[in-house]
């Protein structure tokens, strides 16, 4: 199971990573094209929840990793899992169900690493 939660950690960490960058980096008009839901929020917005999964993405990994601080990575896990609630609510209020089905997979993934490493599969 160990290896198992590493492997959802490394997914998970990569995708939040690459979808941390482009939303902290790329002006807002660039992403609506792929990231509807943009037009709904702020630059500013748009740049923090890109922080926020990038941060959480480093969570997931770094401190498992490094044995420094590890109780970080189940809180990073928990926070993505809380991310993607809001994630799935805003797709919900636009009436995006495949969007929604997305998150609830990300969510059910977060959930599980968080669950693993607060508990039975701790470091």
């Amino acid at each position: 199971m160990n290896v198992f939660l590493w492997i959802v950690q490394a997914v998970l960490a990569a995708m939040f990573a690459l979808a941390g960058v482009m939303k902290s980096t790329q002006p807002k008009e660039k992403l609506a094209g792929q990231l509807p839901w943009t037009a709904d929020f702020s630059q500013g917005t748009v740049r923090l929840i890109g922080i926020v999964e990038f941060a959480a993405a480093l969570g997931l990994i770094l401190p498992a990793a490094t044995d420094i601080a590890p109780v970080l990575t189940p809180l990073a896990a928990t926070g993505l899992a809380v991310v993607m609630v809001l994630a799935a609510l805003t797709h919900a209020r636009r009436k995006e169900p495949g969007a929604i089905a997305f998150n609830a997979v990300l969510l059910i993934l977060a959930a599980l690493v968080a669950w693993g490493r607060f508990g039975p599969y701790s470091f």
